[in-house]
């Protein structure tokens, strides 16, 4: 089902321009294109990325994903006068996002400073069905008096990453005097972007020029009052990261006559096609009082669409989608443990691939344990295409001491070699995709559970691990975080459960028990307390009210440096509570609900990810209430009030956090060796129905406060409130006989 729920700017504001920008990006997973302004405004930033991508500026530099050359840019002059909302009146506004669609509108009656008002209408769209497909069209109504119109639009290649050039020019050309066509080569390498455009508007006169980096079409037109002026800019942006064909400018430029010639609204037609099969694949409905909710649910599943590269193993997802140049595009655990979970119960083939990306890596994270000192595989903490440690090893220089502080992630937050395993028993037990585990699935838990034996330290005939830093990066350094003993211990059990046989040295298994049997594994206390690590409990408690009015602030770095506050009880988020969202198994619902209480008042948020998964655990733990609240709050970290939430990209895992509060917190979805469903809807919520694939099986599955409705492509047994249930097509189920 297509959504009719669109993402809508309330108004033309200049400190929110680049939150909007982010949140109403276009992407199909091949291009992503920040949703900037036609025209030019010194706050904003515009932005073209494609998947894979990457390039070091510099020595000291680490590795970005590339800010292509923009082709958004327009200027217009309206009678001799630059059109610009920070000038005139805004008689109208209209801004929103088609989640359907994809398509980007804007819609204003502007009246400029000479009194004269004009009707400008703008739209645009990133095909889903020809990714390197991008078109806008303007439409430009006189109202009062007939007008000189002049436009001036092309491929800017000015543009850069904060100041970083990773482009030269290749060649630029003009054929039969509309096709534009820009070459740019990747710095100091074989790899080159084609970027072609036309720009074609009715009655007009027009010339094009190279000056400067920039490839500009100029146009000028009379239009008649009452008439429209149609401008259709179509733009083919074609590349790969690793090799260019020989005949890229040609095939590009075929490819870009072709679209030219069946115009605006026919690509748009192909694209919403295209579109709507990932709708009626993975879209999640509800029948709710509040349509925020739905809305919330429908952007993130866009945007899983926009970011996630479909077409080529060799990429992830970026901490920030495409739609920014935070963290430089590296690819973080966050895929794993918040992206990844939605397509393998939704599209399992697109899960694979992303797992094989860390496959393709996997020497990287070799050589990195090797050269740290450690067997098997140490993946990096940031990490690009090659899957070698991205991480920058300083942080900015501090302005007063003029040092530079070590960024630790990279040499300490070695979790994500677990959660990298989890993902991958994660995906054969939702898919029983035996063929992945004989091959790379088992060699990744192979080569994981081979750093973990070789990561411990030999304390009272006990196996520690010690100097590590958990989820929570407020606590640097501590010796058997919870969070990262117990994930270490389901990756060798898991390892030595499944791996092929083949794979094993002569001593892995004697290795592997042996860990298991011995590995400290901190417990609960006698109020049932989960300890974070050995240290957390004997550390002060300070009153955390003030931070927390402001999560994901950061606010307590102001007062405090972040040695003091590795030594107090402050979390930026709860590792005891995340441990519980990805192993619920291990504990009673009564310790989960002793610890999640016990840490809240410790804990910031100031994660982007901390409020849904507290939401989640809170869910299973029948706190409906703060479940619920929590999971509104974490669907507030983009789409809430803060103007800059959002400037430097999206917070990409939390979209997947998003779909995760729902399908594992509300719905009660979870697997263990079969499906299990223990619905707990929130109030408010009547209705919630939603796709799932399970070993093959495509489900539907309806949820009310009172049954459950589900339909199977094959017989299926699964678990409803821990009691049995076999399906053949199709069946109802009313809770009560369950419980």
């Amino acid at each position: 089902m297509k959504p009719t729920t669109t993402l809508n700017e309330p108004s033309f504001n200049p400190q929110t321009l680049d939150k909007y920008a982010t949140l109403m990006a276009l992407g199909n997973g091949y291009l992503g294109i920040r949703a900037t302004h036609e025209e030019s405004y010194s706050l904003q930033t515009r932005g073209m990325y494609l998947a894979g991508l990457y390039h070091r500026a510099g020595k000291r530099d680490v590795t970005e994903l590339i800010n292509l050359p923009d082709v958004v840019g327009m200027h217009i002059e309206l009678d001799g006068v630059i059109f610009t909302l920070l000038s005139g009146d805004m008689m109208t506004w209209r801004r929103e996002l088609a989640f359907s669609s994809g398509e980007v509108v804007r819609d204003v009656v502007w009246r400029a400073p000479n009194g004269r008002r004009y009707h400008i209408e703008s739209r645009r769209f990133l095909s889903a069905a020809q990714k390197p497909l991008f078109a806008m069209r303007l439409a430009i109504t006189p109202l009062d008096y007939d007008a000189h119109i002049s436009l001036s639009t092309g491929i800017d290649a000015t543009q850069t990453n904060s100041g970083r050039q990773h482009l030269d020019e290749v060649s630029l050309r003009v054929y039969d005097e509309r096709f534009l066509q820009g070459v740019y080569g990747v710095q100091e390498s074989d790899v080159k972007v084609a970027i072609g455009c036309h720009c074609a508007l009715t009655n007009a006169v027009h010339r094009v020029r190279a000056v400067n980096r920039k490839l500009v079409q100029h146009a000028v037109s009379q239009v008649a009052l009452g008439e429209t002026l149609i401008v259709e800019k179509i733009c083919w942006i074609e590349g790969h990261p690793d090799e260019t064909p020989a005949n890229i400018e040609q095939t590009s430029l075929h490819a870009l006559k072709a679209a030219v010639a069946a115009g605006y609204d026919a690509l748009l037609a192909v694209s919403c096609k295209a579109l709507a099969q990932w709708w009626a694949q993975c879209r999640v409905t509800l029948d709710c009082d509040d349509i925020q909710d739905q809305r919330a649910l429908d952007f993130a599943l866009y945007h899983l669409h926009a970011m996630t590269p479909f077409h080529d193993e060799r990429a992830s997802i970026a901490a920030k989608g495409l739609t920014g140049e935070g963290y430089k595009g590296h690819i973080f655990w966050d895929t794993e443990i918040f992206l990844l979970p939605f397509y393998v119960y939704t599209q399992p083939e697109v899960a694979r691939r992303l797992l094989r990306y860390r496959w393709h890596t996997l020497p990287g994270a070799l050589e990195k344990a090797r050269r740290c000192g450690y067997e098997g595989a140490l993946f990096p903490w940031e990490s690009a295409r090659t899957g070698e440690e991205e991480t920058p090893e300083f942080a900015a220089i501090n302005i007063r001491t003029g040092e530079r502080q070590r960024v630790a992630s990279a040499l300490a937050e070695h979790h994500l070699v677990a959660d990298i395993a989890w993902a991958v028993l994660r995906y054969v037990h939702i898919t029983a995709d035996d063929a992945f585990l004989q091959g790379e699935g088992g060699e990744l838990l192979y080569q994981t559970a081979c750093f973990w034996l070789s990561r411990t330290t030999e304390v009272d005939d006990h196996l520690d691990i010690h100097d590590v830093i958990g989820p929570d990066e407020y606590t640097e350094h501590v010796n058997n975080n919870a969070f990262t003993n117990y994930m270490a211990l389901y990756n060798v059990a898991g390892a030595l459960k499944y791996c092929p046989r083949s794979l094993f040295s002569a001593d892995f298994t004697a290795r592997a028990a042996r860990f298991i049997a011995r590995l400290r594994l901190p417990e609960p206390d006698p109020n049932g307390v989960l300890p974070q690590d050995d240290s957390f409990f004997s550390k002060p408690f300070i009153d955390l009210r003030r931070y927390q009015a402001e999560p994901g602030k950061q606010t307590i770095l102001l007062d405090y440096s972040r040695a003091e506050v590795n030594e107090m009880q402050v979390l930026k988020q709860a590792d005891a509570v995340m441990l519980f969202y990805l192993q619920p198994w291990l504990f009673s619902e009564a310790v989960q609900e002793s610890s999640l209480k016990w840490y809240l008042p410790r804990t910031i948020h100031d994660s982007s990810l901390s409020k849904t998964v507290h939401g989640i655990v809170a869910a299973r733990c029948n706190l409906a209430d703060m479940a619920y609240r929590f999971w509104r709050e974490g669907c507030q970290i983009d789409l809430g009030d803060d103007p800059h939430s959002s400037d430097e990209g999206l917070h990409a895992a939390a979209t997947g956090a998003i779909w995760l509060g729902v399908i594992e917190g509300f719905a009660g979805i979870s697997v263990t060796d079969e499906l299990c469903i223990a619905p707990r809807l929130p109030e408010g919520w009547r209705t919630l129905r939603f796709p799932l694939c399970y070993k093959g099986i495509r489900l539907t599955i309806a949820l009310t406060r009172t049954h459950l409705e589900m339909t199977a492509s094959a017989p299926l047994t699964f678990r409803l409130f821990d009691k049995a249930v076999s399906l053949t097509g199709q069946g109802r189920f009313a809770y009560q006989d369950f419980i």
